[in-house]
């Protein structure tokens, strides 16, 4: 029972440690006596199974069981390498002390390129020091190969734990393969004797390896350039130097019983394979200058010496550089090499194109081309862009502008994920193959090894098709941009793409309807008319800019429906063409943002704000008022001809037009980034109180004119919350209470009077109009909803001097009268300032009472089925988190602190702060959680055209934009982000709001 006891559990264990094949397992781990140690790490794997029978063949042939499990270290890289690569456990099987390179503290220190070749040179028995070093072991080859995979296997172990970024990875095995070359050039000089010294021999590395991008087995290309030594013939000097190049070809690309290292290819020189292998100086400048085509100028971006005779191979590069970077004047440069992409992509198999990872559409070669056109065009006056590693010249791409930072973060993080895999597949074998396997096993090794877990093949094959997707994307976008003739109406000898082609790539810009955006194409460039050509001018450039936002179908409709609604208007298309800031401007807004949108197809002539930097900052609240005062006087000064006229509804119209153009302003300055959220809040508070006091002023004399008698009380609103706190969101409504004064001696018909405005100022506001709607909210009135719409100021001071109670206090923190009559707006303060800064400050019951209040309110005002960590204003660190510490910071000490005497959540907080009463971390925490949760509210609104509180989880598109046009690169960053705020904001709720900190 024991045994059988002790058999489950060890079948368990090697299930949990990811052993397919426990059976088999059970059976070759019989006797063994492997420890518990050794047998736990199998877990860590890519493949537990392969790791667990590379490590049992080496253990047969040398016993390092002791030394395993006293460098856990080594353990962990031995066991990374053995469950990716078959081959590498084949060669520690033939080489068992080779495990030793990844052991001990050296394993992890990268080697520099002298330190490689020396070590190469040395294996062959050649002499480093030597200028022309020769081999003199008595088998070079086999003593290559094999130094040659040790080095390798010390790569491996550092590459496969993390150690190592990709980057390093490629740099590295770029620099083993010139090593490796400059060995077997020893090779070759030690088999063809004295005629080696009659020439000068120089290896320039091209492709991959020139690049410093090289993969673990890859075609190593090159072209060789050589010169007689002086005195020596020329002819029988390059004689000489071919018989050195095909020397070296054969050291490193014959098979022998270590295997072959790889193919050295010589393809890339002038002529191809029907040229001469070796070549003078000049004799390849002749023919770049006179013949070559133009991807052998592409090809020469990579050019790099990396073996034989540095000096000549530096006076290579020099030569020929200057015709690199004038290639791009040649007739139809542009052309040719989206052709050659073409071409290649053509040439690819049906069977292979969804698997392959470096010809197929969304592949590497996407990437390096769409980055090697950019550098040969922009490379010609900006030499910073001149280099020949695909990812720095992508840097300095988005450095200089010529790349969006997004485009080339997006473009570079593919690139890395791509070359990652590509990696994990050639070392399984150590074969060249850039094929992503169909076996389910081989799938599920590829995920493990990235770090999929969960649903190994399920996450990697997702993942790999998203950076696919977003690769195609961009090599469509930055490679053939402008796409006019994708998709515009031009004459026939000019329209060169079919529609499908024209569809395939809107497709590829993440157009998710292409043939929705072909018909608007088609009808914004139908026609012979000036407007239609000037828009097939326009289009091909923004259709890219949509696509730079997050929804490009949203866009372009947008854009037919203004310029539709804009009809004729000549300054319209005219301002677009001549100013492409508006156009850029215009195709990021209608694209981003909803809300926007619909106030721009409200009013399209707001196209004209789009102008510049000065068009889109707020207007003063002085300039709005008169305005909007203005347009209320020349309404309310008509006449009524008829009963049905309305003249204040007409005037409010006109003011609703104001706040439309404005709030458009503010919302464009927003999604562009010219504003902060406190200049938001303050632009958005300006805008509605200017509406408020125009529409009550229309209200007043309405109501006077159905009197024909003045007012007879005098009447004022004040601001409550988010409005008296200059705080206002997209989505707020308009927190007031209406307070009136009576006239002496009309005590008994103010009333009515009083009422009848502010119904009149709400019927106003309330009526429908092309505008977002303005809500007028008395809620927070004595009684509440039960209460009286609109109190005198003596009635207000008994309620307040008889019942008011602490939440009251609470919510006159925020109160602001500052519309109506302005003698009872002061006098109005003047009443509510004891109460919400009181002498003393709250006492422990009114403390109490609030803090159970808002823990009430955390517990029941939460939506049901809402995730409450998500919910920006109700959730823990949201908004009401934060403004209900700086409030009771308020409460208890603003009649000593003159300071806290403010409206304003944050310059309570840092009055709070500069007064010692708030630890000044913890105010910049929940001031900075508060702004976050803020921008991420008026995200969402300007998004979706609709208010929410909390953060959009359920639909990707709409969580990615709202993400994007927060500036974040992922929703995940952005939910992380807010995360991390909260809860260090939460952390400050705690302490200071139900804590024992009395400060607060």
């Amino acid at each position: 029972m024991v045994s059988e006891r002790r058999t489950e559990s060890t079948t368990a264990r090697l299930a949990r440690l990811g052993i397919t094949d426990v059976a088999e397992a059970q059976r070759r781990l019989a006797g063994r006596g492997l420890g518990d140690d050794l047998l736990d790490v199998l877990g860590a794997a890519a493949d537990p199974d392969l790791a667990l029978t590379g490590l049992l063949r080496l253990l047969e042939r040398s016993d390092i069981r002791a030394d395993l499990a006293a460098d856990r270290d080594a353990l962990g890289r031995l066991i990374a390498v053995l469950g990716v690569s078959a081959a590498l456990g084949d060669h520690l099987t033939r080489h068992p002390d080779h495990w030793r390179v990844l052991a001990g503290p050296t394993a992890l220190q990268r080697p520099t390129a002298d330190e490689l070749r020396t070590a190469l040179l040395t294996a062959v028995g050649a002499d480093p020091a030597d200028p022309t070093p020769r081999a003199g072991d008595p088998e070079p080859m086999l003593a290559l190969r094999v130094a040659y995979r040790r080095a390798l296997l010390n790569l491996a172990g550092r590459d496969l734990t993390g150690a190592t970024d990709i980057e390093d990875v490629a740099a590295e095995l770029a620099d083993l393969a010139a090593a490796a070359l400059e060995a077997g050039l020893a090779i070759a000089r030690a088999e063809l004797g004295e005629q080696a010294g009659t020439c000068r021999l120089a290896v320039i590395g091209m492709g991959k390896c020139g690049g410093r991008e090289l993969n673990y087995v890859s075609d190593v290309d090159v072209v060789f350039v050589a010169e007689p030594m002086p005195g020596q013939d020329e002819t029988a000097a390059l004689r000489a130097a071919t018989r050195l190049a095909s020397g070296m070809i054969k050291a490193c690309s014959a098979s022998t019983a270590e295997g072959a290292l790889w193919e050295v290819d010589a393809a890339l020189r002038p002529e191809g394979k029907s040229g001469p292998l070796v070549r003078t100086l000049a004799s390849h400048r002749a023919y770049y200058e006179r013949w070559a085509k133009t991807w052998e100028f592409q090809a020469l971006l990579k050019a790099r010496p990396v073996a034989g005779d540095q000096e000549l191979g530096e006076q290579y590069v020099q030569a020929l550089a200057p015709l690199v970077w004038r290639a791009a004047e040649r007739d139809n440069f542009v052309e040719d090499v989206q052709a050659m992409r073409r071409r290649v992509e053509a040439h690819i198999d049906p069977d292979q194109a969804g698997r392959q990872l470096k010809l197929g559409p969304g592949g590497l070669r996407d990437v390096e081309f769409a980055v090697q056109l950019l550098q040969l065009v922009h490379g010609r006056t900006d030499e910073g862009l001149r280099g020949p590693n695909t990812l720095i010249a992508l840097k300095k791409l988005s450095w200089g502008g010529y790349v969006g930072r997004a485009d080339a973060a997006a473009l570079a993080g593919a690139y890395r994920f791509l070359r990652r895999v590509e990696h994990l597949i050639q070392l399984h074998r150590l074969r060249r193959t850039h094929l992503v396997p169909e076996d389910p096993a081989d799938l599920r090794r590829l995920g493990r090894a990235l770090g999929f877990r969960t649903d190994p093949v399920g996450e990697f094959t997702a993942e790999w098709r998203r950076h696919a997707r977003e690769v195609r994307r961009l090599h469509e976008k930055l490679f053939y941009r402008p796409l006019l003739l994708a998709v515009a109406r031009l004459p026939g000898e000019e329209a060169r793409l079919t529609r499908e082609a024209a569809r395939t790539r809107l497709e590829a810009l993440g157009y998710t309807d292409p043939d929705g955006a072909l018909r608007h194409l088609q009808s914004l460039t139908a026609g012979v008319s000036r407007r239609a050509s000037i828009q097939r001018t326009l289009l091909p450039v923004m259709l890219g800019w949509f696509a730079d936002g997050p929804d490009p179908d949203a866009g372009l409709l947008g854009f037919r429906q203004v310029s539709e609604a804009l009809g004729t208007t000549p300054w319209y298309l005219r301002l677009l063409r001549d100013d492409v800031t508006v156009a850029e401007r215009m195709a990021y807004v209608l694209s981003s943002s909803r809300y926007a949108t619909d106030l721009l197809l409200r009013a399209p002539e707001a196209v004209s704000l789009l102008t510049g930097d000065a068009t889109l900052t707020p207007r003063s609240s002085d300039a709005l008022r008169g305005e909007a005062l203005a347009a209320v006087g020349r309404h309310m000064s008509v006449v009524p001809a008829r009963l049905q006229l309305d003249p204040a509804a007409d005037a409010v119209t006109a003011v609703r037009g104001i706040r439309r153009r404005e709030l458009l302003r503010v919302a464009v300055a927003d999604l562009l980034g010219r504003l902060d959220v406190r200049e938001t809040g303050e632009a958005l508070t300006a805008i509605t109180l200017v509406t408020i006091e125009a529409a009550l002023r229309a209200a007043i004399h309405k109501i006077e004119m159905e009197r024909r008698a003045p007012l007879p009380t005098r009447f004022a609103v004040v601001a409550m919350g988010r409005l008296g706190g200059y705080e206002l969101g997209y989505g707020s409504d308009a927190d007031v209470m209406f307070v009136h004064d009576p006239v002496p001696g009309a005590e008994q018909e103010a009333a009515p009077a009083a009422h009848a405005v502010a119904e009149e100022l709400r019927r106003l506001l309330a009526l429908p109009a092309p505008d977002p709607p303005l809500v007028i909210d008395p809620g927070l009135r004595p009684e509440g909803r039960q209460g009286p719409l609109v109190r005198t100021f003596d009635s207000y001071a008994s309620y307040y001097r008889r019942w008011s109670s602490p939440w009251e206090s609470q919510a006159l923190l925020r109160a602001a009268p500052v519309i109506g009559d302005e003698e009872l707006g002061t006098r109005f303060r003047a009443l509510i300032d004891p109460l919400r800064w009181p002498r003393g400050g709250i006492d422990d019951r009114a403390l109490m009472e609030i803090r159970r209040l808002k823990a009430r309110m955390e517990a029941e005002r939460l939506p049901r089925g809402v995730d409450r960590r998500l919910h920006t204003k109700l959730g823990p660190g949201g908004l009401s988190d934060v403004e209900w510490v700086a409030q009771l910071l308020q409460l208890r000490h603003a009649y000593d602190v003159p300071e806290l005497r403010t409206t304003r959540t944050l310059a309570a907080l840092d009055a709070a702060a500069a007064a010692g009463l708030l630890d000044r971390e913890d105010a910049v925490r929940l001031c900075d959680a508060w702004r976050l949760a803020t921008r991420i509210r008026n995200a969402v609104m300007l998004v979706r055209g609709r208010a929410s509180d909390t953060l959009p989880t359920e639909h990707h598109r709409e969580r990615s934009a709202v993400a994007r046009v927060l500036g974040y690169d992922a929703s995940g960053e952005m939910l992380e982000d807010y995360r991390r705020h909260a809860r260090h904001a939460r952390a400050v709720v705690e302490r200071v709001f139900y804590g024992d900190d009395t400060s607060a």
